[in-house]
């Protein structure tokens, strides 16, 4: 067992930097003294759902959470929502999402695992799946379940009052899953659970749930959603303002780069690992113009590295950035990529990206050449044709990462 050598305070701080909203910090800060006096650690609670393959670092805002609760020595409980999950979270949903088969649910959440271990440590965590005690529960036990809650309770959160309002389809088994999510609380016996700000009604629901049966209600910490590249919308894959988890080094690096110096200080607020006392240094340091946003973004983006590839990748990463953008020199190892033309013959921009793989869809490409997002020599490409003349050598570049060498024959 941990030994919990962090004052209760001390603890309480750290959380509550970056954090949305804390329920309650009396409640949370006596559960920890609690612990610390009886060196018992607390049964910390993060649920996810696999309903995608993949996760983003908009996501690490809450694991990096889960992560300092473990490094104070408290017992992480991981839940795989593999029973959840064939029913789809319909939290932030305009209409019901699509069912997932088990074998879809299992293939992600095996890449899940792989993925959130990059952040916690396996050896201290303990991966549950809600389908262990879910899937013994008979008609009447789901009964007995549903008679804990009322329609206008559940009717009540936004999500679900919205779609009744515009008359969009609510089906029922939709209404059951923030019920045997707030379960998950109860099975665990947690004390603490987290989530994004989106989640407060499925997790003041098992905070809730808890009481109704008899134990402790858990805290509940609840993390802001990190905004996207862009610093408008939610990080999200569908709109391609996102940092996989799985990028690489320096891709990651520079869609970090790419983010604006306002949004930068977000970042480092639920990001970056170095405490509240650097953070509070950081913001003296810009305000007072003795730290410069660019050295304070290459130093976030070269953390944000170090967390899934090291040190030494994010050092390189850092240094190739610095070759590539700073000097504005073209590396050595750029790719290169065959074209056979005719003179006067036109390429279609939209076919060669999606093509490259630079884009998923024409329309994704349509959208970034529209924001003067490519260029062809460093000049920027205004249409969607452009003439190349053969036997000649291009160099093409999608935004500040994505660059390929045109050979023209």
């Amino acid at each position: 067992m941990s030994k919990i050598t962090v004052a209760p305070q001390e603890q309480l701080e750290q959380l509550k930097v970056g954090a949305d909203e804390i329920i309650s910090e009396e409640e949370l800060l006596k559960k920890l003294e609690k612990s610390y006096k009886n060196q018992k650690p607390l049964t910390v609670k993060l649920g996810a759902d696999p309903s995608r393959p993949d996760i983003h670092i908009g996501h690490a805002v809450v694991l990096n959470k889960l992560k300092l609760l473990q490094d104070f020595g408290h017992q992480v409980k991981f839940i795989i929502g593999d029973f959840t999950a064939l029913i789809g979270d319909p939290t932030g949903k305009s209409k019901t999402r699509p069912q997932l088969t088990k074998e879809e649910v299992d293939v992600n959440a095996q890449t899940y695992k792989e993925q959130v271990f990059k952040i916690l440590d396996p050896e201290k965590t303990d991966v549950v799946y809600n389908s262990h005690w879910l899937n013994k529960f008979t008609p009447m036990d789901f009964i007995r379940l549903m008679a804990s809650r009322t329609v206008q309770q559940l009717i009540a959160r936004d999500d679900f009052s919205k779609r009744y309002q515009d008359q969009v389809p609510i089906f029922l088994h939709e209404l059951v899953y923030p019920v045997m999510q707030a379960y998950d609380s109860y099975e665990l016996k947690a004390d603490i659970e987290l989530g994004g700000t989106d989640q407060k009604f499925n997790l003041l629901l098992g905070r809730e749930f808890q009481r109704q049966q008899g134990q402790e209600p858990q805290c509940i910490i609840l993390s802001p959603l990190l905004e996207g590249l862009d610093g408008v919308q939610k990080m999200s894959k569908s709109l391609g303002n996102y940092i996989g988890l799985t990028d690489e080094p320096n891709d990651m690096f520079g869609k970090t780069m790419s983010i604006s110096d306002t949004h930068m200080l977000r970042f480092y607020e639920l990001l970056s690992r170095r405490g509240k006392q650097y953070l509070d240094q950081l913001k003296k340091g810009l305000s007072d113009q003795s730290m410069h946003p660019m050295d304070a973004k290459k130093d976030l983006a070269e953390e944000i590295v170090s967390h899934y590839w090291g040190d030494e990748k994010a050092k390189e990463a850092r240094a190739h950035f610095q070759q590539v953008f700073s000097n504005k020199a073209i590396p050595d190892d750029i790719p290169s990529h065959k074209i056979s033309l005719q003179n006067g013959d036109s390429i279609n921009v939209l076919n060669l990206v999606v093509e490259l793989e630079f884009c998923k869809s024409k329309s994704e490409a349509r959208r970034i050449l529209k924001q003067n997002g490519m260029k062809l020599n460093n000049e920027v490409i205004k249409n969607e044709s452009i003439k190349l003349e053969p036997a000649k050598d291009y160099i093409f570049r999608q935004g500040k990462l994505k660059m390929v060498k045109l050979l023209v024959d």
